[in-house]
């Protein structure tokens, strides 16, 4: 178990609790730490000083083994001795926990708010704001490219970036108003001309910024990708075979599945949720069936990638063909991934020339796949993650094959510095027409807005209220 405390009081705190004496001395203490009065367990002390510490305040961990009823008694010691000494504080984000506050006693304790260690750091001044964000994205990351791009935001890349374009529309700034303060002298700082031009320039950096970043979003939510086909076409047992486990009934009977069925699927780059749904058919046999592939259909219009499957053994296709139609409106999408199934029920001589006929027919490359066997099962598992990695980074499509981005050298933007960016877009272009017309006053101000806009992605001016909403997401303790 741990246990962190943070705050001016955390040495005063743990010479309570925690044994030997603690002195102001970073490092780390072997000791035992007092459950209560009686009870003591062997536990090791981390103690980061301030302003060295992760927050900037003095913080200290303490580690030790037992069971969760041991951890639970000594937080109800420490936290019911602390509300008969402490006044809560209004909110943890008004300033930093390091400052000396009159309200602060010995023995003040409460559990942390979401992400209120993250929170003091930004306070602190140890991170900027889009730092503290990718911390939580670090934590809540299921995909190597989520990682990726919250380890690019924690880098500080972004920082960099409008930290450069920030400075650039000041200098502007500042020439501009220096005209208006001397507008009765005979001294010009910067012509409409030249500062129409510079300000295209940022104009276009923060489009450029824009066009070459990815979207975080993209990338939080699990792309969904669903098995269809028609009745007894394999989907079931192409299902559970690329979950690994028996999820779905599989029978030789036709119309098993009713009902849309899901599984999450680990891929190289990324997780997805499988589903598998009723077999399509373009005449419902009663209510039941005409239900279920309403579900069906539904269900693999919002999927990202659609696994469409034809049972290769079969001599007539006609329904698999009305099939199709039913699943996307134009068979060619990229989100559709054709695939022969039950392939190991043909010779090899038999299967090449059906899978020929069968790639003409649909006027597509089908991938041959036994779930019986496992033939081609690893190989649709990467055309599914390459395709779902195409789809939701933009990456280029040669022959088929897609080629996957180096993230690590794009920008990511989430929804916030997004709009932050456009709205700095939007005032510069309302600047630029405004020195065209002279209007140089209200120039000025739309360059400030622009400013300012670009600068809340860091940390300037940033109220209570968008502090709370950003760190609301995170987990008790980080």
């Amino acid at each position: 178990m741990i246990i962190r405390i943070a705050g001016p009081d955390t040495i005063n705190i743990l010479q309570q609790i925690f044994s030997p004496t603690i002195n102001r001395q970073a490092g780390i203490v072997h000791g035992s730490v007092a459950i209560d009065d009686e009870l003591q367990i062997d536990a090791k002390l981390y103690l980061f000083l301030a302003p060295h510490s992760y927050t900037g305040d003095d913080v200290a961990e303490v580690h030790f083994h037992t069971n969760q009823a041991v951890t639970e008694a000594l937080m109800e010691n420490l936290l019911t001795e602390s509300l008969k000494t402490s006044t809560v504080k209004k909110s943890v984000y008004e300033t930093p926990a390091s400052e000396k506050r009159p309200e602060w006693k010995l023995n003040h304790l409460r559990i942390a708010a979401p992400g209120e260690f993250t929170a003091r750091a930004y306070l602190n001044g140890k991170i900027d704001l889009a730092q503290a964000e990718a911390v939580c994205e670090i934590v809540a990351g299921s995909n190597k490219f989520q990682l990726a791009a919250a380890e690019k935001l924690l880098a500080g890349r972004l920082t960099e970036t409008t930290a450069q374009i920030r400075l650039a529309i000041i200098d502007c700034l500042s020439s501009v108003e220096a005209g208006l303060d001397f507008s009765q002298e005979d001294i010009e700082f910067i012509t409409a001309a030249e500062a129409t031009k510079t300000l295209n320039q940022i104009k276009e950096n923060l489009q450029q910024l824009l066009a070459d970043s990815i979207s975080y979003e993209a990338l939080i939510d699990l792309p969904s990708v669903g098995i269809a086909g028609s009745p007894n076409a394999g989907k079931s047992t192409l299902f559970n075979k690329l979950l690994g486990r028996a999820r779905s009934i599989v029978s030789d009977q036709r119309k098993t599945t009713v009902d849309v069925l899901t599984g999450l699927l680990t891929l190289n780059h990324c997780r997805c949720v499988l589903f598998d749904c009723a077999g399509l058919t373009t005449e419902p046999d009663g209510i039941i069936d005409e239900l279920a592939q309403t579900a069906a259909i539904q269900a693999l219009q919002n999927s990202s990638v659609v696994v469409f499957c034809v049972d290769i053994s079969k001599a007539d296709w006609d329904e698999d063909i009305a099939t199709r139609k039913l699943i996307v409106p134009n068979p060619a999408g990229s989100s559709l991934i054709s695939v022969a199934t039950k392939s190991d029920l043909l010779s090899e001589d038999v299967l090449t020339e059906r899978l020929s006929h069968l790639n003409k027919l649909f006027g597509t490359d089908f991938l041959t796949v036994s779930a019986k066997k496992g033939t081609g099962v690893g190989q649709l598992k990467d055309i599914i993650d390459n395709r779902i990695v195409e789809l939701s980074l933009g990456c280029a499509k040669d022959n088929a094959k897609y080629q996957i981005p180096d993230i690590r050298h794009q920008i990511t933007l989430t929804a916030r510095h997004r709009s932050a960016v456009t709205e700095a877009i939007e005032n510069i272009s309302r600047s630029v027409e405004e020195l065209k017309t002279g209007r140089d006053e209200v120039a000025a101000m739309m360059l400030r807005a622009a400013c300012q806009a670009i600068s809340n992605i860091e940390q300037e001016n940033i109220d209570e209220q968008i502090l709370e909403q950003i760190f609301k997401r995170f987990c008790i303790g980080k």
